[in-house]
């Protein structure tokens, strides 16, 4: 197998952030002009991914997905990006070492009787955070409406992340 010379001009393409790859095409022909059905009564403002597999590799696959949101901070809103009850293996050193900025970021653990979504609930609410990223295991429906009403009420987003 042959490279190029390094002194040839080759063009770089741009690459993509995760996910807009996947969304600048369509999965299946025809859905090219499909439109997504509007939410009644508000824009979505709860996300959960499911993450499954190596610790490393989770970590790997969310450090840019954090460090995105650790930037909006920096760019477009001077709000935090808050850490809901984070697993142990994300470290302050993991956090910087992930490239994320830590002067944006709060880590907030639950205390005494206080459940993680009762935290994240209040986090959301008082919309000093952009972005309330939470751990809980299982998101019941109900558990989903408190978590929408109150990304609502404090103009945020909720993302749960579950590991398996």
């Amino acid at each position: 197998m042959q490279f190029p010379p390094a002194s040839q001009n080759v063009p770089l393409q741009a690459q993509l952030p995760l996910f807009e790859a996947f969304l600048a095409q369509p999965v299946l022909p025809g859905l090219k002009n499909a439109k997504p059905a509007p939410h009644p009564g508000a824009a979505q403002v709860f996300s959960e991914l499911s993450l499954r597999g190596a610790l490393g590799s989770c970590q790997s696959l969310l450090a840019p997905m954090l460090r995105e949101l650790s930037e909006l901070s920096e760019e477009h809103d001077a709000r935090w990006l808050t850490l809901i009850a984070p697993p142990a293996s994300l470290t302050q050193a993991w956090l910087r070492e992930a490239g994320l900025n830590r002067e944006r970021i709060l880590l907030l653990q639950p205390r005494g009787n206080q459940s993680a979504l009762q935290l994240a609930c209040d986090a959301l609410r008082l919309g000093r955070s952009h972005t309330v990223v939470s751990w809980l295991n299982t998101v019941s429906s109900s558990a989903r409406q408190q978590l929408s009403n109150a990304a609502r009420a404090g103009d945020a987003q909720s993302l749960n992340i579950r590991l398996g």
